[in-house]
């Protein structure tokens, strides 16, 4: 027993299950050093009580200090940027209780260990490798942005601007070497912050995954709580980096150009630069992993699970390892650096609409700044609710099998939602809270009300995204079960019932997104702010404050993601070390609901990437129109150019999707080739006399996820830059120098839309396809083994490339399209005249 906070708590150190044995391989384990991690792991496992409270001790007192401290700073923006940048280094000191709490926790048997280690071996070479190939790109690409700002056309330098029937002040105006030098600055922050909420993510898991299947012998409770505070340590050091970069950026760049005319409501457009790295990286880190992780997949069911029929994770499948790998690499560390980048994307571009507005609404300096820096609070408040929430996730602890009064075990994901209600409360009250303080102009002391009823508009959106997804990818629903009921007639019809199902799955999200951006515009143009002619102009930022709203949980949903990868990892860990039963119904529980979480994100992280992209659009045209000194607030569609830009847009989402999951299949052919040799020229794995080859399969997917990356990597950042150039010279050619923005814009236009509803369809379809074969696997149409179980395995390996690798991989692409054209909008204006 160990005194923690006045609190009697017991913390069994090995579990009722094993030997004298294997309690002295666990003392012998534990006095090496297997890893460059292992120094930290012991300082953490040996802390002291008194240390430990320390660290809660300082999550309490430090905030009230610096809180009394920041309230002698009268600049409102300041005050702002440097109470966000304190709430950032609050929530990375939060992560390391958190991290401590993990590693705490024993690491099982030498049998669990013995799997374990080659998933964190693999986990960490495969991700040491594809981020230095991702960096040697970045730096490439940087140097690019860097010469091209050198050398773009003069921005329009005199005069006014005419924006909505109002002069405002037209584009920053410095060096053309300084902007370029700030961009590519900018750009490798945003690169390195991606990169590293990447690896968290990966690094915390595959630590977390053993401590989950140790915890499942003893108690249910510890279980559920190491897997989700797993992905939440990953999830706050994810937001804390977004918040903390751009804040960090939003003052160095302040305080450095005060005094040469830049504006607070102007400092944004100096780091656009941040979110196009992030899009960079994420996009290679979610394309890499998600060919790694479904190859390994594909060729391991379909050998083992349709032609040898033998279980999930089984030891003896050659690619089993492959596959485990494949979870951390793909889920864990892409599904970070996607939701990284959404999150930094919406803040400087609600940033840059935000300092707009206060322009064009002629509204007091130190309201206007408030309007720039309200996007900062809403997201320390995210870090702050959301880990109020991480904090309740809690069942009763023990095992019914210890207790004969424990009762049933409760939902893993009605306990999630519970808290995720919590959660949800909490922020709508700090969110209206941040409206009244910010967003408070004199002159219209109503309009923040406005702004507060967007910001709830976008909440409940992300309730409704996270219900729809839940519906149609959750086997408790009809439409996973009208696939399991399909595959009795075979794989054909499996896949058209999946098909339909993931084509209808477009139609709620897309009703939800239409309504969600109509309210929370006209409540915007019903706050009351006008231009100079009387003109509202306040609904783009309504739909700002709404996208804002989405991702005012962001903390807690990226939390319930990482809650999938692991416990997955866990359930392999236990299927390949031959736990018991009992143990392995627990982690098999904890998988299943895995499933559905992750699903969830995706169908959130689409949500929050359409309000995102439409954001990022706005941004767009006001800097071409700032840039150029000419109103760009009309695509016109009818003309020629613009309409074949359009059709690029979408063409480049089909395109894009094709070579991401033919990349899958031409990997999974090799591993698909290679586990059954293994099977064929080793007849001793069968009857486990002899140990399956894991590190050849390992070596496949890891070489294909390498060479695959790159080039729909390349082709998603090149193509909209090659389209900028083209129509641009074709527009000085023409005396059109918008030509090339224009023809941008409609390219944005298309490849949005057609994006948001491939990336649905691919991410519902997929999800609905893999737990129609989860629910047959309960029992249904037959079990296991059965010709139906054979048919749902079939559909589920069409769906696995569409749900992780093809479908995430879209939600970057099409902010990637914002991102790279916001950033390199003055290089597609011909020379103004």
């Amino acid at each position: 027993r160990r005194v923690h906070g006045g609190r009697r708590q017991r913390r069994w150190r090995f579990g009722p299950l094993m030997s004298s044995d294997e309690i002295e391989s666990v003392q012998m384990y534990n006095s090496k050093k297997r890893d460059t991690t292992a120094s930290l792991m012991a300082w953490m496992d040996s802390m002291s009580s008194s240390q430990f409270n320390f660290i809660r001790l300082a999550l309490i007192f430090v905030p009230i200090g610096s809180i009394i401290l920041l309230a002698a700073v009268e600049d409102i923006g300041t005050k702002i940027a440097f109470f966000s940048l304190l709430v950032s280094s609050i929530a990375v000191l939060f992560s390391v209780y958190l991290l401590v709490w993990i590693l705490r926790r024993d690491e099982g048997t030498c049998a669990m260990r013995d799997v374990s280690d080659p998933i964190k071996e693999g986990s960490e070479g495969f991700f040491a490798t594809q981020y230095g190939t991702i960096f040697r790109l970045s730096f490439l690409f940087a140097g690019g942005l860097v010469l091209l700002y050198m050398y773009r056309a003069e921005p329009a330098v005199t005069g006014t601007l005419e924006r909505h029937s109002l002069t405002v002040p037209v584009a920053i105006h410095l060096p053309q070497a300084t902007m370029g030098l700030l961009t590519g600055i900018s750009f490798m922050i945003g690169a390195f912050c991606s990169a590293l909420s990447g690896y968290a993510g990966m690094w915390v898991s595959v630590r977390t995954n053993i401590r989950v299947t140790s915890a499942a012998r003893r108690c249910y409770n510890e279980a559920i709580q190491l897997c989700f505070r797993g992905g939440a340590f990953a999830a706050v050091i994810n937001v804390a980096l977004a918040v903390g970069g751009i804040t960090l950026m939003f003052l160095v760049f302040r305080f450095c150009y005060e005094d040469v005319n830049v504006r607070p409501e102007q400092i944004p457009l100096l780091f656009v630069g941040f979110g196009f790295g992030a899009s960079f990286v994420a996009m290679f880190a979610q394309l890499g992993g998600g060919i790694y992780t479904k190859a390994a997949d594909v060729g391991a069911d379909l050998v083992g699970k349709v032609e040898m029929s033998i279980p999930e994770d089984d030891p003896r499948n050659p690619a089993v390892i492959a596959d485990l790998v494949g979870d951390n690499v793909g889920d864990c560390a892409g599904q970070c650096a996607d939701l990284f980048e959404s999150i930094s994307a919406e803040i400087i571009s609600a940033m840059i609409l935000g300092g707009t507005l206060a322009q064009q609404a002629r509204i007091s300096p130190s309201e206007a700044v408030a309007f720039v820096v309200f996007p900062l609070i809403v997201h320390c408040s995210d870090l702050v609710v959301s880990s109020v929430g991480i904090l309740t996730v809690r069942t009763k602890p023990g095992l019914p099998e210890f207790d004969p009064t424990y009762g049933p075990l409760e939902d893993p994901l009605k306990i999630m939602l519970k808290s995720y209600a919590v959660s949800l409360v909490l922020a709508v009250i700090c969110f209206v809270a941040a409206c009244r303080y910010l967003l408070y102009v004199d002159t219209l002391p109503s309009a923040w009300k406005y702004f507060a009823w967007a910001g709830i508009v976008g909440i409940i959106t992300s309730f409704l995204f996270v219900f729809i997804t839940q519906y149609y990818t959750d086997y408790q629903y009809a439409p996973v079960r009208r696939i399991a009921e399909a595959s009795v007639t075979g794989p054909g019809t499996n896949i058209i019932a999946g098909l339909s199902v993931g084509m209808e799955s477009t139609a709620l999200p897309v009703i939800c997104i239409s309504i969600a951006l109509l309210l929370s515009y006209n409540l915007g143009q019903a706050s009351g702010l006008v231009n100079a002619n009387g003109k509202p102009i306040g609904g783009l930022f309504g739909t700002a404050v709404a996208t804002m709203g989405m991702l005012s949980t962001g903390v807690y949903v990226l939390s319930m993601s990482g809650f999938g990868p692991i416990a997955d990892n866990a359930g392999g860990i236990a299927e390949m070390s031959q736990q018991s039963e009992s143990l392995r119904a627990i982690t098999d529980r904890l998988d299943a609901v895995g499933n559905v979480t992750k699903a969830n994100t995706k169908g959130y992280s689409v949500g929050s990437a359409a309000l995102a992209c439409f954001l990022l659009f706005s941004a767009y045209l006001d800097e071409v129109s700032a840039f150029t000194g000419r109103p760009f607030e009309v695509v016109d569609i009818a003309v020629p150019e613009i309409f074949v830009g359009g059709l690029l847009g979408a063409m480049l989402v089909f395109l894009f999707s094709s070579w991401a999951i033919a990349a899958v299949g031409t990997a999974a052919q090799d591993v698909v080739k290679e586990v059954r040799r293994q099977f064929l020229e080793n007849d001793g794995i069968m009857d486990f006399k002899s140990k399956p080859d894991y590190k050849t399969c390992v070596a496949i997917v890891s070489r294909a996820g390498l060479r695959e990356m790159v080039k729909p990597g390349l082709l998603s950042v090149l193509t909209p830059i090659v389209v900028g150039f083209i129509f641009r010279a074709v527009g000085a050619y023409k005396g059109e120098p918008l030509l090339g923005a224009q023809v941008i814009a409609g390219f944005l236009m298309f490849g949005t839309t057609t994006g948001i509803l491939m990336a649905l369809f691919l991410n519902n379809g997929g999800g609905a396809w893999d737990n129609a074969k989860k629910y047959i696997e309960t029992g249904a149409y037959g079990g296991k083994g059965s010709d139906t179980h054979k048919a749902a395995v079939t559909g589920d390996t069409v769906g696995d490339p569409c749900k992780d690798t093809a479908g995430p991989s879209i939600h970057v692409l099409i902010k990637l399209f914002s991102t790279i054209t916001l950033v390199l909008a003055p290089l597609f204006v011909a020379e103004l005249k």
